[in-house]
């Protein structure tokens, strides 16, 4: 492994960029395992869990490449600046570095000096640094920014590479104007609303973006009620890239402040969309003519549908309008959860859209009623769908006696152990779908044996109890059981938490 190819090792190390432990480790490797290592650790050294107002490491790198005269005027309005004289550095670490996190960068400068001002003049020098010294800039993380680094003289030639940007709608409108100017080619958006004002400036650098591929928005406000639209201006400038956007991940509070004819307008027109999250959706309860607009969503590369309360037969509508690519349906479906008007007729169809639509589904939210002919459609869907992974079942036990919800969860478990793909390593059990101890053990866990160790996530409390603690600490020494946790039902539902 020592001895492998500098290109291999890089190839390797790559994989393992968010593995700071891993890298770190790697670094004392020998000398081509640290040259190797460095420039990926470098490119964006923001992002480790590192607490960095104890690690000085990084300021004292950073602090190390400031000029005499600037070290001196620091020094001079009692900035701490590091008293290790460098013979020189073993490598040029900042030109390596393509990203900028401030409120990372904000706590280094702490260090410095714990007061406010010695703080701006020391982050206002590093910036300085970093436009010189960068060659190009292509992630910049800037809540909690103070400063206008647009106006540094070299700012201009290290900006026009920005491809992510990260804000929030507190910052000034101008300072957005001012990006606006150079960084018209960002193709990552995301944005935390942490104010209900309209901000004009995110509306204008929206505006003029030329390859927006990924858009994010993000409420996050205490306020409850708002009379100022701090959607519109934004989401109209939005509409227009619509075209281009593959990514789409929309989070709102307050929803009932929010001009959904906006969205309405917007969807039909995401042509090129490859990932559609949103925790609302504006076609509940849809009449005849919404119905009609909900055919226009045509979404031929979709691969990612993740829409909190919306109904089985809008799902099933978007389903049959895209294109085959689909790895993942994960929903909160809202007739499930507040009412029952339609849901068998519904769901029923919704899983044969699952298996005539998405051969490649990897991740599914599946809701069913467990009779007769959903289970026999459910076993077909795990029959045709081979590359299922994970899989959350979400089943109703309304007008049903006990005797009859234990054997239809029985039945089940059969179709489960008879027909679940090879590559199923997750299963997750909605609220409360609850096993007797010898049914959990004699129809489904002594019968997975032959099958690659599973993980199990449910909701249901009964699970903690000590003799199913015990039962499957018995089933995970054996290699049949993987991971067996129970969450809020919250963790359960979202496909994207880690057992």
């Amino acid at each position: 492994m020592a001895k492998l190819n500098k290109d291999i090792l890089f190839l390797i190390f790559e994989e393992l960029q968010v593995d700071s432990k891993t890298l770190f480790s790697c670094l004392m490797v020998n000398k081509i395992w640290c040259e190797t290592v460095i420039p990926i650790l470098w490119r964006n050294p923001w992002r480790y869990e590192i607490n960095y107002s104890n690690k000085n490491y990084l300021f004292m790198i950073i602090a190390s490449y400031l000029s005499d005269d600037i070290k001196e005027f620091l020094t001079r309005q009692g900035i701490q600046l590091p008293s290790v004289s460098f013979q020189s550095l073993l490598f040029d670490y900042l030109s390596f570095c393509r990203s900028i996190n401030v409120n990372t960068l904000n706590t280094i400068t702490s260090i410095g000096s714990s007061l406010a001002y010695n703080q701006f003049l020391l982050q206002q020098e590093f910036y300085c640094l970093f436009m010189k010294k960068f060659p190009e800039l292509n992630c910049l993380d800037m809540n909690l920014i103070k400063h206008q680094i647009f106006y540094i003289p070299e700012a201009k030639n290290c900006l026009e590479s920005l491809c992510e940007l990260k804000c929030d709608t507190s910052i000034d409108p101008s300072y957005f104007y001012g990006l606006a100017r150079i960084c018209q080619y960002i193709q990552r958006l995301i944005i935390v609303n942490v104010v209900t004002k309209p901000n004009s400036g995110i509306a204008k650098l929206i505006e003029v973006q030329k390859n927006l591929k990924y858009f994010e928005w993000t409420d996050d406000f205490d306020v409850d009620y708002f009379t100022d639209d701090p959607y519109k201006e934004s989401f109209l400038e939005l509409e227009k890239k619509a075209g281009f956007l593959n990514h789409l991940i929309l989070f709102f509070l307050h929803i009932d402040s929010f001009d959904y004819t906006i969205l309405q307008s917007l969807l039909p027109k995401l042509h090129n969309i490859k990932t559609l999250k949103t925790n609302e959706f504006y076609f509940i309860g849809f009449t005849a003519d919404e119905r009609i607009m909900l055919n226009t969503l045509v979404y031929n590369d979709l691969e990612i549908l993740n829409i909190d309360y919306i109904t089985i037969g809008e799902t099933s509508i978007i389903i049959e309008n895209s294109g085959g690519h689909l790895k993942e349906v994960s929903l909160k479906p809202y007739d499930f959860i507040y009412s029952q008007d339609n849901f068998s007729d519904e769901s029923l169809i919704f899983i044969r859209k699952i298996y005539e639509n998405c051969p490649l589904i990897e991740y599914l939210s599946l809701a069913f009623l467990p009779c007769k002919n959903h289970l026999i459609e459910f076993e077909k869907l795990l029959q045709v769908c081979q590359n299922l992974k994970l899989l959350l079942l979400i089943t109703s036990n309304y007008y049903e006696t006990k005797e009859e919800i234990l054997e239809n969860r029985k039945e089940i478990l059969k179709i489960l152990i008879r027909s679940a793909p090879t590559n199923l390593r997750e299963i997750r059990f909605f609220n409360d779908f609850n096993l007797p101890l010898e049914v959990l053990e004699e129809e489904f866990l002594e019968k997975w044996r032959d099958r690659p160790a599973l993980s199990i996530l449910t909701s249901n409390s009964i699970y903690e109890g000590k003799d199913y603690k015990n039962l499957i600490n018995k089933y995970k020494n054996n290699g049949v059981i993987k991971n067996f946790k129970c969450e809020s039902y919250l963790y359960v539902e979202d496909l994207s938490f880690k057992i």
